[in-house]
């Protein structure tokens, strides 16, 4: 197909027909860009219009050279941002309504599209990855021109040609065209990739190698969508496991905003009183080891319902073989975020009991995770674990009753180093170091 563009010459018509109406107006020559300015811009234009698809070139580009021929710039540039701006709206609408709807977690139609301000639309196609950020960044500095200098809006300066070209240049080439960016992830796809079948770990590598690859908004983007998914309380474990998968390789470089986001919509859920979706939301955090962002309530909250459960398993029947999965969870929870200061006693209780077992012996399973644990005791946590064998608890009674148990405390205590016991305890430390 001939693309070629051939636009008439403006010499010998229109640039004396322009300074005729000037003149009969009584107005200076200045009130219009200069026939030099016309001229060169007029040069320019068919070589921005063959990058535009000429299904794209409407009737507003048809207006914008009009305005460029008889030198109305501010006018020129307003045509063309509004055909921008129009071939946004047509990409988010071929997008589909209800995929942005589920980005945005509310009913998104029509109406909400063009009810959009211009910012917004941008800033809803960078998430979309209609457009990159380089585009993104390019089509704000439009905007702000098109708010500023054109005939939108009143305004005392004018564009020369120059930047007349390069604005169209922007728009053609970020705005005015089919194409997207080549290294995003198609977010339709990818939801229903996460919702067919739990991932195999070809699918897997290729998921994060898109991710890795995208732009940081649209990843952020995804992660949301991640989370959304995983407390929709109609997904099923096998949603939920994909969810987790790609999470845990990102998780490392969660962006500052992408935490600030999920836990937005973490507490969104608690303000709603969603509980499912809260309980789930917690799960997801936990798994990750990000409730160290919690506030100190609700960590509390997890790390003591994670030691109950424990206790309530140990005591339980069967318990040795039960007790595996829960240590490991409250290792895992407490190993990323630390313990606070409100349930330090409560968790030291809890590992101490369950590493010392009872008078028939202990979990073997879960010992590895006990030992980690209390490997990894804090000052203060030491210093609880020291005085248990005084406090009247669980643990007392079985260091009074079975030597097994007496001694398997005192294996406890020696499983602390020496050097990070504080100097207040070395006493107390070193008789039960000795007690043999």
């Amino acid at each position: 197909m001939n693309n070629e563009i051939i636009l008439p010459t403006l010499e010998n018509g229109t640039l004396p027909a322009v300074k005729e109406i000037i003149t009969a107006l009584n107005l200076p020559r200045e009130v219009l860009a200069s026939d030099e300015e016309i001229v060169y811009a007029w040069r320019e234009l068919p070589r921005e219009l063959r990058a535009i698809p000429e299904n794209l070139r409407g009737d507003l580009l048809a207006r914008m050279c009009i305005a460029t021929s008889v030198g109305l710039f501010d006018g020129a540039i307003n045509y063309v941002w509004n055909a921008s701006v129009n071939n946004l709206r047509k990409k988010v609408k071929d997008f589909g309504y209800n995929v942005v709807g589920q980005i945005l977690q509310k009913q998104f139609e029509e109406k909400d599209l063009y009810d959009m301000k211009d910012a917004e639309l941008l800033e809803l196609c960078l998430q979309i990855n209609l457009i990159s950020e380089d585009g993104y960044y390019f089509l704000s500095q439009c905007r702000d021109i098109r708010n500023n200098y054109s005939a939108a809006h009143p305004n005392n300066s004018m564009l020369d040609d120059r930047e007349l070209i390069i604005y169209l240049n922007r728009c053609g080439k970020y705005a005015l065209s089919t194409s997207v960016n080549a290294k995003g992830v198609d977010v339709s796809e990818f939801m229903s990739a996460i919702k067919v079948g739990r991932f195999t770990q070809e699918q897997l590598e290729v998921w994060n190698t898109r991710l890795k690859e995208t732009h940081q908004a649209q990843r952020d983007l995804l992660f949301s969508i991640i989370h959304g998914l995983y407390c929709d309380s109609n997904s099923n474990e096998q949603i939920r496991s994909n969810c987790l998968k790609i999470s845990k390789e990102f998780v490392q470089v969660f962006s500052p905003n992408c935490i600030s986001d999920l836990l937005n919509r973490h507490y969104e859920y608690k303000a709603k009183g969603k509980e499912d979706s809260y309980s789930a939301s917690q799960q997801f955090f936990e798994k990750l080891g990000l409730i160290g962002y919690f506030a100190e309530g609700e960590k509390h909250s997890i790390v003591s319902k994670a030691c109950s459960r424990l206790m309530l398993i140990h005591q339980g029947y069967d318990n040795f073989y039960n007790e595996p999965p829960f240590a490991e969870r409250l290792y895992e929870l407490t190993n990323k975020t630390g313990i606070p200061e409100s349930t330090k006693e409560e968790f030291v209780k809890a590992v101490t009991t369950c590493y010392v077992g009872n008078i028939y012996g202990y979990s073997r399973s879960a010992i590895k995770y006990y030992e980690e644990m209390i490997k990894n005791f804090t000052p203060k946590e030491i210093e609880i674990l020291l005085s248990l064998n005084t406090k009247r608890c669980l643990l007392k009674s079985r260091i009074d009753e079975s030597i097994n148990c007496k001694k398997r405390y005192r294996d406890a205590v020696m499983l602390i180093e020496e050097k990070s016991v504080p100097i207040s305890l070395k006493i107390k430390y070193n008789k039960l170091k000795n007690n043999r």
